[in-house]
């Protein structure tokens, strides 16, 4: 056991923190409470000290684009197939990616991994937590949702290959799940007798747990109209979707927060590189989760790198977001947001002890993350070598 005592506790549940004790048994959060005595557990002194959640990424790359090595690292695309539902994140992360480390010396506990936005269809996010050498013993969630996506992206990639426009987009996204619905259905009918199933299509059949509802359509949108365009594919079908990046959606954040679909919000670092990204501000958070939207930020690592995820949410503070809407974007809403708040992203009792100990806000650049535990383990703190 392990009890963690005197800290200053953020748990993202309640809007103010509170002094108190931890007590970790088997990986989880036995107890919480003002003053635990334990006298067979191992005692960190957390006097002075400020606790938080394990922060929880809801979209990136991370492991699938390798630090430092070029196109021999990525393999978070695939550019032969336009729909590719058929592929897994978890048969290409790279645990040894040095991003992960980072990661994880950062406070980020938990990731949803998996393809980019080149195709109209990519395939399925899985999340890790990332200490492991061996992705199997790194799941949390093997297939959290399935990638889809619109905009420049899929339009740019495969301009030469039959998709130079948003209608094509949205046409072969709309071909696919009939076909997939009617696949579904032929199963359904077929029952217990496979000499009644159809043939089996590896494409079609992973799309069938976006149709049953246990997964839903994640979809890369950047652009207010690529936003509805998703949620009008989502609805004719009756399927679960999330919007992610949503870049503009300060511009339409009523209309978002009429439609109660989770949002995941970036990246806003950086250059704005394409057309979609000319009005993406650090303002949208905070826009969107005032006007009663879900809101988590996200890095889109590599494209930020993941290390900097509470750094996103100071950002997105300093541009007006609440503070504590601020801390819900970087924990429990994006644990909601990939199907895992029962687990990760508060500091709760029966939750993983994913557990971060820093000096101050891990908001500011001038906090140091001291300790972080996964599944109540400490873990090693990555130390970056001069060159």
């Amino acid at each position: 056991m392990l009890l963690i005592k005197g800290g200053l506790i953020h748990n993202a549940v309640s809007p103010e923190p509170f002094v108190g004790d931890i007590l970790v048994a088997e990986g989880k959060i036995a107890k919480i409470a003002p003053h635990i005595e334990a006298s067979d557990a191992e005692v960190y002194d957390a006097s002075g000290r400020e606790i938080y959640p394990g922060f929880v990424e809801a979209h990136g790359h991370i492991g699938l684009d390798g630090y430092g090595i070029g196109f021999e690292g990525q393999d978070y695309n695939e550019y032969g197939d336009v729909m590719t539902p058929q592929l897994r994140a978890i048969d290409g992360i790279e645990p040894r990616d040095r991003a992960l480390a980072e990661a994880r010396s950062a406070g980020v506990t938990t990731l949803c991994v998996g393809p980019g936005s080149s195709n109209v269809l990519g395939g399925t996010f899985t999340a890790i937590k990332p200490v492991g050498v061996r992705v199997e013993h790194m799941v949390v969630k093997a297939e959290v949702a399935m990638k889809c996506a619109f905009g420049e992206n899929p339009k740019r990639c495969y301009r030469d290959k039959g998709n130079c426009s948003r209608m094509t987009t949205a046409a072969h996204l709309r071909e696919m799940l009939f076909k997939a619905r009617e696949y579904m259905n032929k199963l359904d009918a077929a029952k217990d007798d496979p000499s009644k199933a159809p043939a089996f299509d590896m494409k079609l059949n992973a799309l069938v747990p976006v149709l049953r509802g246990e997964m839903p359509l994640k979809a890369h949108a950047h652009q207010t109209n690529d936003f509805f365009t998703a949620l009008r594919i989502a609805h004719e079908f009756g399927v679960k979707i999330t919007l992610e990046h949503v870049t503009e959606g300060h511009l339409v954040a009523d209309e978002l927060a009429k439609e109660n679909v989770m949002l995941a919000i970036g990246p806003t670092l950086g250059h704005a590189s394409k057309f979609e990204l000319r009005n993406k501000s650090w303002s949208t958070p905070g826009v969107l989760a005032a006007s009663g939207c879900h809101v988590s930020i996200i890095t889109d690592s590599p494209v930020i790198p993941e290390k900097y995820l509470p750094i996103c949410a100071g950002l997105a503070v300093k541009a007006g977001m609440d503070p504590f809407e601020a801390l819900k974007a970087v924990t429990i809403n994006p644990a909601e947001h990939i199907g895992l708040a029962d687990r990760i992203g508060s500091l709760e009792e029966g939750k993983d002890a994913d557990i971060v100990i820093a000096d101050g806000s891990p908001f500011s650049i001038e906090t140091q993350i001291l300790d972080v535990f996964i599944d109540g383990r400490k873990t090693e703190k990555f130390i970056e070598q001069a060159i």
